[in-house]
């Protein structure tokens, strides 16, 4: 496990190393499960440079708010959306030990954690700040490697989570629904 985000994810950053993009896949099933946005407010965790962010905001018309631990990434996604009419803000933020009055609204229609949830150190904790920020009848979009979606001799099957890390993920939800992405899981849940 990562025992400092920023000190691990800034340099990565900063040296300009990119990472999954939104394919149509994606984009087709984000549209499904979230649905328009209407200007509701959204929380992208772990923004990085503010692709999911740019897209919520585009293409869905949520207000977004992404936070990132690390300032290479939160600069990135600030130049990327610089000029876009209402555009989302990003600011420099660890979701799991940061101050939670920090964020711009006090609750979110849809809380994003792409890609991210698995370098979560504590994540019954993590969701435990997820489901405080998150408004009465909102949901949250989970996008994850799975461990057992690749072979054992695998170099990246580190990356995915296990499956006692997806019962720690899905528990305690009134309504989980999951979906496959290639190799990736998404899952929504609803409080």
């Amino acid at each position: 496990m990562i025992d400092s985000p920023r000190a691990y994810w800034e340099p990565l950053w900063a040296v300009g190393r990119r990472y999954r993009q939104i394919n149509d896949a994606e984009a087709g099933l984000l549209t499904e499960h979230l649905g328009a946005g209407r200007g509701r407010p959204a929380l992208d965790i772990g923004s990085g440079d503010g692709m999911l962010a740019q897209h919520l905001h585009d293409h869905l018309g949520y207000q977004v708010t992404g936070i990132d631990c690390a300032p290479s990434a939160v600069s990135l996604a600030t130049t990327a959306a610089d000029g876009a009419d209402g555009r989302p803000c990003f600011q420099v933020m660890d979701f799991a030990t940061d101050d939670l009055s920090l964020l711009p609204a006090p609750a979110y229609a849809v809380i994003t954690c792409r890609l991210v949830y698995r370098f979560v150190a504590d994540k019954p904790a993590f969701l435990d700040r997820v489901r405080r920020v998150l408004a009465p009848g909102g949901m949250v979009w989970v996008v994850t490697e799975l461990a057992d979606r690749r072979a054992a001799d695998d170099p990246l099957k580190a990356l995915g989570i296990t499956a006692a890390e997806t019962e720690v993920l899905t528990s305690g939800w009134s309504r989980v629904t999951s979906v496959d992405l290639d190799h990736l899981a998404c899952y929504v849940l609803r409080p």
